[in-house]
């Protein structure tokens, strides 16, 4: 592995682990994640245009990197040959497809290439298409949250990619679906996490169950559960720390979480959700090998979709880990967290 490959994991330890030697906080990611608007607010903003076209705009710079350059590549080309498929393997790599689903997919191609499947241009196009969307489609798959009651959601993730932004866009959408929600603010390390937890439940007209900063997380998820419980709700979503200001390891902590859930509610947590920056491009990568082997993850969501010309990564993170990605995010407002259509995105990315 090269020198900086390792400097890269290294440093990205560091910060899940909780910074330097020195103690400081190493991490760029530990911004305040903004407040849910106010209803006013809202109440301002124009209508806003059907998911599917606002999925289109929030995809417009990945479709820009990744489809324009192809297109690009492809036009006026009465034959595809290999030094043809040599420049979309570039293209796809430094468009955050990643080198390991980039090679199946440069492969794959090659074997329709040898078959006289590719043509021309359009032919190589849409046999990606083809490739792409059977590989983000495999494992996909809804969350299923009726089969317990409390169902309950363990949401994970480094500080800064949007983990209490979801939590209450999702407690807003299953409380408008008629369902009765409590959230438990289990990241007790972060300045105002739960603060700002507190206001997405108030927004969302659900209960939050908090203790005081720097109190032990272990306490809040098990006072969630109680509440859950007694208060009869069908879902209890659970924030935990992205980052500990202390010398206890961020893995061993969620771990602890993880086992007080058991003992509490047998066969908790139902869900555990690894919310991932998807503007980060390979650093979510390696943030979902992280908390994949530390952490037992069955759900992915992908958030800040919007804006990046890296949502390639949507691609690398279905076809290297098989986790099911349940929700992607392409705007600020809480409808637009929405459950993941592989045919949809890649429709959008294609168009």
């Amino acid at each position: 592995m090269s020198e900086e490959k390792k400097g890269f994991f290294k440093g990205l330890w560091g910060k899940l682990a909780g910074g330097g030697e020195s103690g400081e906080d190493a991490s760029p990611q530990l911004q305040a994640e903004p407040l849910p608007p106010s209803p006013q607010a809202e109440e301002r903003e124009l209508p806003k245009a059907g998911f599917f076209e606002r999925l289109k705009q929030g995809l417009s710079k990945t479709r820009d990197s990744l489809v324009g350059r192809i297109d690009r590549l492809v036009f006026g080309r009465k034959e595809i040959d290999a030094d043809t498929l040599e420049e979309l393997e570039e293209i796809l790599i430094t468009a955050d497809l990643g080198v390991q689903t980039t090679v199946e997919l440069i492969r794959t191609l090659e074997q329709r290439l040898s078959r006289n499947e590719l043509k021309d241009g359009a032919a190589l196009k849409e046999a990606l298409k083809e490739e792409i969307l059977k590989r983000i489609a495999r494992e996909a798959a809804p969350l299923d949250i009726t089969t317990a009651t409390p169902f309950v959601i363990m949401v994970i993730g480094v500080n800064g990619v949007g983990k209490t932004t979801t939590i209450g866009k999702l407690a807003a959408r299953y409380t408008q679906e008629g369902k009765k929600v409590v959230l438990a603010a289990g990241d007790t390390f972060r300045a105002a996490a739960a603060e700002q937890l507190q206001a997405w439940g108030e927004r969302a007209g659900v209960d939050v169950v908090r203790h005081q900063e720097g109190a032990d997380p272990s306490a809040v998820v098990f006072d969630g559960i109680k509440a859950a419980v007694a208060r009869k709700a069908d879902i209890l979503i659970v924030d935990t720390a992205g980052r500990l200001h202390t010398k206890v390891n961020l893995m061993e902590e969620l771990k602890k979480v993880r086992r007080i859930m058991s003992r509490e509610l047998p066969g908790a947590p139902h869900e555990t959700l690894l919310v991932l920056d998807a503007a980060t491009g390979q650093n979510a990568i390696s943030q979902a090998k992280l908390f994949k082997e530390a952490a037992e993850v069955t759900g992915i969501a992908l958030t800040k979709l919007d804006g990046t010309a890296k949502g390639g990564i949507v691609v690398a993170i279905c076809n290297e880990f098989r986790i099911p990605v349940r929700y992607i995010g392409v705007g600020e407002g809480v409808e637009d967290l929405r459950d993941f259509d592989p045919a949809q995105f890649v429709e959008a990315l294609f168009q």
